[in-house]
């Protein structure tokens, strides 16, 4: 059994997984365009790293792309890892590809494009919602790399400074994404044009340091 992962991008997803992946015997090889990045994760001996830009045939080729059984791209940029994971499939032919996707409405032309497994953290978090579970087993579900991401439910009323207007209108930090609105029985993926309703409750994701500064652009509390 053909048992190598190339991993793109990524470094904290990557030195997350690489750990989870070695204990069950596979052999990985990561690729990534930080110098300083990739030195720490040589650290590792049972790791074989690849300095370079994984859109790029040759450094996939270095990376041994051909022979490799999974490619999973794990970079913040919703085109590359489809660059990355369409040449991984087309050009050298690696059975199984998986790409991280941060925009949901995206996950379908993912999936025509040819991308076999496509992970989306807020489709996930939606559907767990879905079932009526908690922020706390949300957070138990969802891999938040070394907990700097935090969920949190915010809830809307007739005082928010969020009320009636639409997510682009409102002020929220760089590093917030609102997943999810619930809205009574509705479940909702918002895009920038959603309206924010009395009564609405957000799921935000935001990195640790900007859940308060969130919470109060959302609620004026």
């Amino acid at each position: 059994m053909n048992k190598k992962i190339i991993l793109i991008g990524g470094y904290r997803k990557a030195v997350s997984l690489t750990a989870s992946l070695i204990k069950k015997g596979y052999k990985i090889t990561v690729i990534n365009n930080d110098m300083e990045k990739c030195r720490q994760m040589a650290k590792n001996a049972d790791v074989n790293v690849i300095f370079g830009d994984g859109t790029k045939p040759f450094v996939l080729e270095e990376a041994g792309a051909d022979t490799a059984a999974v490619s999973i791209a794990l970079t913040s940029d919703d085109a590359t890892n489809l660059i990355v994971s369409e040449l991984c499939k087309k050009k050298y032919f690696v059975r199984k590809t998986v790409a991280l996707v941060n925009d949901p409405s995206k996950t379908e032309f993912f999936h025509k494009m040819g991308v076999d497994s496509v992970v989306c953290a807020i489709n996930a978090i939606t559907s767990i919602i879905e079932q009526n579970a908690t922020v706390e087993q949300i957070a138990n579900s969802i891999p938040l790399g070394d907990g700097r991401v935090s969920i949190a439910e915010v809830g809307v009323d007739g005082n928010s400074p969020a009320l009636d207007k639409k997510l682009w209108e409102i002020n929220l930090p760089k590093e917030v994404i609102i997943g999810c609105i619930l809205r009574g029985d509705q479940t909702i993926i918002p895009r920038g044009d959603t309206r924010v309703l009395g009564g609405d409750t957000l799921v935000v994701i935001s990195s640790t340091k900007e859940e308060q500064e969130a919470v109060i652009a959302l609620t004026g509390k």
